[in-house]
């Protein structure tokens, strides 16, 4: 059984996302940009959220995390 369960994700320190594509390359959005390109709580997959340390949020999509 699969349990699926509500994270709410705070975006306040996060300055850059870095969203990790199927095979290997990346893509690196600034936070101002990322309106209407991702809804973060709506994708499925890992989240290494690094933003206390460096502002960056790394975001691997299920399949590749």
């Amino acid at each position: 059984m699969k349990k699926y369960y509500y994270r709410s994700i705070d975006l306040s320190k996060v300055e850059t996302l870095v969203y990790h594509l199927p095979e290997g390359p990346a893509l690196s959005v600034e936070m101002g940009e990322l309106d209407g390109i991702f809804d973060l709580d709506m994708e499925i997959g890992d989240i290494c959220d690094t933003s206390d340390i460096d502002g960056v949020m790394h975001f691997f999509p299920k399949g590749n995390a």
